[in-house]
C-alpha cells in the first residue's frame, strides 16, 4: 500500500508541474502593451515603387509565399525582416556584359533568404525572389559597384494591384512606404523615413488622401466595417527614430488588401498614441507590379530610369 501511494504521488506530480512551467513560460512571454500581427512561419531570411522618389528621400526598405499557418509579429518593433514573407521584386540595374550578370548574381547569393535570382541582360532587369527588405538587396547591388532602383515587386500571379507607395517629400520629414501583396489575406509593409525627431513616432494608414492641413485633414484610422478587432486595420503602431532621424521598418499585416488603400493615406505623428494633429502624411498611389515597368523613362532621349532624378 505504501509503494501504491508513492507511485500515486509521483504520477500526480506530473501534470501540475506541467501546468506550472506553463503559467511562468505564459506570464514572462506576454506583452499586453505590444501591438501584434499575423503573417506566415517565417521563409529562410532574406516590397515596390516603379516611381522615382524625390531626390532628397532615403532609398527604399525591401519579396512569394502561402499563409498557410501563422504567427504573431510585434508591429512596434522597428525591424522585422526575419518574418518577411517571399515575395518577387524588381531591379534595374546598369549591366553591360555576362560578366556584370555573374557580379551580381554572386552578390545576391551571398545574401541569406534569397531564393532565386533571375537576370535579363537585354532590359538590364534583376528578378529577386526572397524575403529580404529592398533595402538590403539594394545595398548588396549598389556594392558591386553598379547603379540600381527598384521598378517593380509583388505577387506576378494573382494581383491586379500588386503594390503601392506612399513618398513623403518633405520639407522636413522625407521617406518612401510600400505595401506589397503577398497573398489575399496577407500584405508585406516597409517604410524608410528621415528627418524624425529622435524617439517613438505612432503612425497609420488614414481614411481619405486629403492633405490640405497634412494628416490633420486625412480623417480617422482606416478600417473596413467587417473588420472585428480592437485596434483599426489601419493601425501600423509605432516608428522608433535614432538619433539621426531615422526610422526603418519592416513587417507583414493580415487583411490588409493593396486595392482598398489607393487613394488614402499614410500619416506620420509626433507623439507615439497619435494625440497630436501629425506632422506629415502622403497619398498612397499604385506601384508597379513585376514585370509593369520595363521601359526608359523618355524615349525622345534615351534616358534610362537610373539615370534620371
Amino acid at each position: 500500500m505504501v509503494g501504491f501511494l508513492r507511485a500515486f504521488a509521483a504520477a500526480s506530480a506530473v501534470p501540475a508541474a506541467a501546468a506550472a512551467a506553463y503559467a511562468a513560460l505564459s506570464s514572462t512571454s506576454a506583452s499586453p502593451s505590444a501591438s501584434k500581427l499575423s503573417f506566415p512561419p517565417p521563409l529562410p531570411a532574406s516590397f515596390l515603387s516603379a516611381s522615382s522618389t524625390s531626390g532628397r528621400a532615403p532609398s527604399a526598405v525591401a519579396p512569394m509565399a502561402s499563409a498557410a499557418a501563422a504567427a504573431t509579429v510585434d508591429l512596434s518593433a522597428t525591424d522585422k525582416e526575419s518574418a518577411l514573407p517571399d515575395l518577387t521584386t524588381e531591379f534595374m540595374v546598369d549591366m553591360k556584359c555576362e560578366g556584370c550578370v555573374t557580379a551580381v548574381k554572386n552578390k545576391l547569393q551571398t545574401l541569406e533568404g534569397v531564393k532565386n535570382i533571375e537576370v535579363d541582360l537585354s532590359n538590364q532587369v534583376v528578378r529577386v525572389v526572397g524575403s529580404l527588405p529592398v533595402k538590403t538587396m539594394l545595398d548588396a547591388l549598389h556594392q558591386t559597384g553598379r547603379d540600381a532602383r527598384l521598378i517593380g515587386q509583388g505577387n506576378p500571379n494573382d494581383f491586379l494591384v500588386s503594390a503601392a507607395v506612399a513618398e513623403f517629400k518633405g520639407p522636413v520629414v522625407f521617406g518612401v512606404v510600400r505595401v506589397a501583396q503577398v497573398n489575399m489575406e496577407l500584405a508585406r509593409v516597409e517604410a524608410t523615413f528621415s528627418g524624425l525627431s529622435p524617439g517613438k513616432h505612432g503612425w497609420s494608414i488614414n481614411e481619405y488622401g486629403d492633405l490640405t492641413r497634412g494628416a490633420e485633414t486625412t480623417g480617422k484610422v482606416y478600417s473596413p466595417p467587417d473588420y472585428l478587432s480592437d485596434k483599426p486595420l489601419g493601425d501600423l503602431g509605432t516608428l522608433e527614430a535614432g538619433e539621426n532621424g531615422e526610422a526603418h521598418f519592416s513587417a507583414s499585416k493580415e487583411k490588409l488588401r493593396v486595392v482598398d488603400l489607393i487613394g488614402r493615406s499614410i500619416a506620420l505623428y509626433a507623439t507615439e498614441n497619435r494625440s497630436d494633429p501629425g506632422i506629415a502624411a502622403a497619398v498612397i498611389a499604385r506601384s508597379a507590379g513585376v514585370g509593369e515597368n520595363y521601359k526608359k523613362l523618355c524615349t525622345c532621349d534615351g534616358v534610362t530610369i537610373w539615370e534620371s532624378s
